[in-house]
């Protein structure tokens, strides 16, 4: 099959092999060069890890003029065909697809889905010219349909058909869901949104999760753009709702979404359950991506390499004040109210206050590394590492508060003015620096030394106070006193963190140990689950715990903390926590 004459290139997708999970690829160049190289990007921008996409591509053959050209493998995602200038060159490939994430590729009886960094290979020279994307059913049944962002030039009341994508990039930014699914449409301050289902139960109450994304939706327009039309002039929602299952991934005008099934909203019921709250969290959080990191980026990735690490320090910014919107938007869209947020808050604020990691690694550090860390975390993480979702979120609220509380201006104006400083473009720590200079009326590069690029605790508890919310210490849970932080099943307590410095860790607990049972005042008692330990122990603070490490019996002197503690924030002031919680300013 050729391309047709309206793009250089051409990839035709089919859902070749539902059993074996297989997609098959036909790549059509128009006009080659000779050689032509091919390579399969080794990551996905927006999920900063090295997953080497091209393990899972098989048989690629090469065609010119209907005769065999020879393809040879250069490296693990670089092929070069030896072929000629003068006539189109037709590749095929097929590429396994079975991991039902956001970030690859997923094909078998009941859906297909995937992204294009896993599937479609680059045409090196190539890259910006436009690319077309054609989608068939292949072995899909007659009840499949198909969703893409992508603007159709020719397609099926099924969605089925060619797209067309003005360069590499947003071809590859594009993804695409197959299968029998909910679509729901809506439209946010006259953009036209769609939201599609898959996987979801009976109960599902599509209506209700239409209206709140709606306003949810048309809060951040408004937040970033008044009364203008946004970027984007059209969006898709993708969510596969799975059992068990958490994550999103942000595309130009579209995301990919995962979420448990119980998480989305029940026809008759119109409580805000907790697993709701997550859900339209993470949706907020996708979608804000919009305009912060898929326009407004850090400079190095004004362009994508696909080959190999584009290192930033600057996810703190796009990830962390993401993750500080993403909450706040729903209060101020109406879909939470202010109780619930400040829960939300509390949050993240102990998470972040119980990880030993705050104290060894800033957040700009974190942002670098997190090719290395974030996304490859083992026992030791909470102790070397801090997440710059979490921080970075608390890092936006003091800039935000220090901010208000100054009353010069307010984060949403900084977030506005470097949008249009930066022309909704590649961004460098200096602009943000320069515009709350600007807008701050004062340099604050002491904040940014200590908050971005130090490991001091953050001035939390004074900012919340000037919003009428105050921050009270109580006691903490047991595993945070201990130090550790545990798994409990069938009766059995495994020990899965030893928090730096804590008494865990000075007792001699390591991880993966078995906590087995006790010894107080001569007695020994076997554990079923933490709790028990205050049971047996009583007022004894000092006890012998009975440990398992590779079959072998340890007893480990452990000293019961008392002092630990954890953050409960209550709302003492709602009038003046109001401008702050209740709209943009």
């Amino acid at each position: 099959m050729t391309a047709a004459r309206g793009a250089a290139v051409h990839l035709r997708v089919e859902a070749a092999d539902l059993h074996a999970h297989l997609y098959h690829v036909t790549l059509t160049i128009e006009q080659p060069e000779a050689p032509q190289r091919l390579s399969l990007p080794v990551w996905i921008p927006g999920s900063y890890l090295v997953r080497e996409f091209s393990r899972h591509l098989q048989r690629v053959a090469a065609r010119q003029d209907g005769k065999a050209v020879a393809a040879q493998q250069l490296d693990k995602c670089t092929w070069q065909v030896d072929c000629m200038a003068s006539s189109p060159l037709v590749v095929t490939y097929e590429v396994y697809a079975f991991d039902n994430s956001v970030r690859t590729a997923w094909l078998d009886q009941q859906r297909g889905f995937f992204n294009g960094t896993s599937l479609c290979l680059k045409v090196h020279g190539q890259e910006g010219l436009p690319h077309e994307l054609e989608v068939v059913p292949g072995e899909a049944p007659s009840h499949w349909e198909m969703a893409c962002p992508l603007p159709a030039v020719k397609a099926n009341r099924r969605g089925f058909g060619t797209y067309a994508a003005q360069d590499y990039d947003e071809l590859v930014d594009s993804p695409v869901e197959l299968g029998a699914f909910f679509s729901g449409e809506f439209k946010a301050c006259g953009v036209p949104h769609r939201f599609v289902v898959a996987g979801a139960a009976e109960s599902f109450d599509s209506a209700r999760l239409l209206a709140d994304v709606q306003k949810i939706c048309e809060q951040q327009i408004r937040f970033w753009h008044d009364r203008k039309r946004p970027p984007h002039k059209n969006y898709l929602f993708i969510l596969n709702v799975v059992d068990d299952g958490y994550g999103g991934l942000e595309h130009r005008n579209s995301t990919a979404l995962i979420a448990s099934r119980r998480d989305l909203p029940r026809v008759g019921d119109a409580r805000m359950g907790d697993g709701y709250v997550t859900l339209l969290g993470l949706i907020s959080h996708e979608y804000f991506h919009t305009w912060n990191v898929k326009r407004l980026r850090p400079a190095e990735f004004a362009r994508y390499d696909y080959a190999q690490e584009n290192y930033t320090q600057l996810l703190w910014f796009f990830e962390g004040f993401t993750s500080y919107y993403d909450d706040l938007l729903l209060k101020r869209a109406g879909v939470i109210d202010e109780a619930t947020y400040v829960k939300l808050l509390n949050k993240t604020v102990n998470q972040v206050m119980q990880g030993p990691g705050r104290e060894v690694q800033s957040v700009a550090q974190a942002s670098f590394d997190a090719w290395v860390k974030y996304y490859r975390q083992d026992e030791n993480t909470a102790n070397a590492t801090v997440s710059y979702y979490t921080k970075g979120s608390l890092v936006a609220l003091c800039f935000d508060l220090t901010l208000r509380s100054e009353g010069h201006a307010t984060l949403d104006q900084v977030m506005r003015a470097l949008w249009q400083r930066c022309k909704a473009g590649p961004m460098a720590e200096a602009d943000f620096a320069a515009v709350l200079k600007e807008l701050g009326g004062r340099a604050f590069t002491r904040e940014l030394a200590a908050w971005v690029h130090g490991t001091r605790d953050l001035p939390l508890k004074e900012l919340l106070e000037t919003q009428g919310i105050a921050a009270i210490e109580e006691p903490a849970q047991l595993q945070q006193r201990l130090g550790l932080r545990v798994t409990e099943s069938n009766n059995a307590i495994v020990v899965k963190n030893v928090l730096r410095g804590g008494a865990g860790e000075q007792a001699g607990f390591a991880a993966n140990d078995e906590w087995i049972g006790v010894e107080v005042a001569g007695n020994a008692w076997r554990l079923a689950k933490l709790d028990d330990l205050t049971l047996y122990a009583g007022s004894h603070r000092k006890v012998t715990a009975i440990a398992a490490r590779d079959r072998r019996l340890l007893r480990l002197e452990l000293n019961i903390p008392q002092a630990a503690t954890t953050w409960r924030l209550a709302l003492r002031d709602a009038a003046r926590a109001q401008s702050w919680l209740g709209a943009q300013g």
